[in-house]
């Protein structure tokens, strides 16, 4: 589904979901329509999404999958298939000049975050990016539109490691004492990307208030 930017909210950011992994971790199977407590994690997604955002984003190269979501279905420009070509795309057809990108894998990803993240943007900041045990989470962050050309100078020499650019533009990084004032367990940084994960996911479902985000099924990407 095609949906237009909603002019009844708040204009100064964008909303992207990644949603162009090859999912060979989860054998083929498209992690975004995954059911996480008897809901797929997209609709999840856009559910916490949907109250702040008024021009959502979801970066895919089979865009007949998301027909009746509601949600703009956008495609990469660049050929390369990684996380970096998503946020590249992402930016390129956000209508704000700044954009927050999560993945299509993340069911538990909590409002108060989001809004933390986006009381964080300033003018002079061009990646605000969380920051957790001492590590990046590049795929819940929120970019300018002013890293494209960086963005494009990575994809260009098949560089795909996210913040490898980060030393080229103005950093902002949000610390985990903030974070976990916003999201006590750290939940929204977990990725259903494995058949384990996904069913440590349910049990999370059920029992969020008691299971220990520590495990190591909560599964970084970028090392």
């Amino acid at each position: 589904m095609s949906t237009v930017p909603d002019p009844a909210k708040p204009p100064g950011c964008s909303a992207v979901i990644l949603a162009g992994g090859l999912n060979s971790r989860m054998g083929g199977r498209n992690k975004a329509f995954l059911k996480v407590g008897g809901r797929d994690i997209l609709d999840r997604t856009l559910d916490t999404l949907g109250p702040m955002f008024g021009d959502i984003l979801l970066v895919t190269r089979e865009p007949g999958l998301y027909r009746g979501r509601p949600v703009r279905v956008v495609t990469d420009v660049y050929d390369v298939r990684s996380s970096l070509t998503g946020i590249h795309a992402g930016l390129v057809h956000a209508a704000s000049d700044f954009a927050f990108m999560v993945a299509c894998d993340a069911p538990f990803l909590r409002p108060a975050l989001v809004r933390l993240l986006l009381g964080e943007i300033e003018p002079t900041a061009d990646v605000i990016v969380p920051v957790r045990d001492g590590h990046y989470e590049p795929l819940c962050a929120v970019y300018s539109k002013r890293c494209i050309p960086h963005i494009e100078e990575m994809l260009d020499r098949q560089n795909f490691r996210i913040f490898d650019f980060f030393g080229d533009v103005r950093l902002k990084v949000v610390a985990d004492g903030k974070l976990r004032q916003a999201d006590a367990e750290m939940l929204s940084f977990f990725n259903v990307n494995t058949p384990q994960a996904h069913q440590a996911s349910q049990e999370l479902a059920d029992y969020s208030h008691t299971a220990t985000p520590a495990s190591p099924l909560v599964n970084r990407r970028e090392r």
